[in-house]
């Protein structure tokens, strides 16, 4: 047995299962079509707005993770759609397409006995490894829907 594999399966737990945080497709799940473009009171972004910055980040991610020409996004402007942006439900439906095709992209480098985990990302930053890319977009991930599954309840969407 590869002794990183039960490491490997925690990863991709923490990607894919309901642990201590809400997954994606709950949080996503039958929301209403009226609501996409819709602000909760006091929030500056919309329901897709939100959406879409889960999809860039994590492919921010990924791109940095296997591209060894990544150029780093400027925060805050290139991780979030423009303000006056909206969508409609093919677009909100590309963004969720788009985050399910990178989230398993990622759990497939996890998932690779040949990626070491702990080794420095090549054209990455001193001591960014897979393993703390990983924990860094799940840890995103669990925040925003937490926010996201709020909101929907702030709003009475569920």
């Amino acid at each position: 047995m590869n002794t990183d594999e039960p490491l490997r399966q925690q990863l991709v737990n923490l990607l894919l299962e309901r642990q201590a945080h809400m997954l994606f497709e709950d949080a996503i799940a039958d929301f209403p079509e009226t609501h996409i473009n819709g602000r909760p009171p006091g929030v500056d972004y919309s329901f897709w707005h939100l959406l879409e910055h889960l999809r860039i980040c994590q492919h921010d991610i990924l791109d940095y993770i296997r591209n060894p020409h990544y150029q780093a996004l400027s925060f805050p402007d290139d991780l979030w759609p423009a303000k006056e942006a909206e969508t409609d439900m093919a677009g909100w439906q590309q963004t969720i397409d788009r985050f399910l095709a990178d989230r398993q992209a990622l759990v497939e480098i996890v998932q690779n006995p040949a990626t070491d985990l702990y080794a420095q990302i090549p054209h990455g930053w001193a001591g960014h490894n897979i393993l703390r890319e990983i924990l860094v977009v799940a840890d995103h991930n669990a925040y925003h829907l937490g926010e996201l599954g709020i909101l929907r309840q702030v709003m009475g969407l569920w």
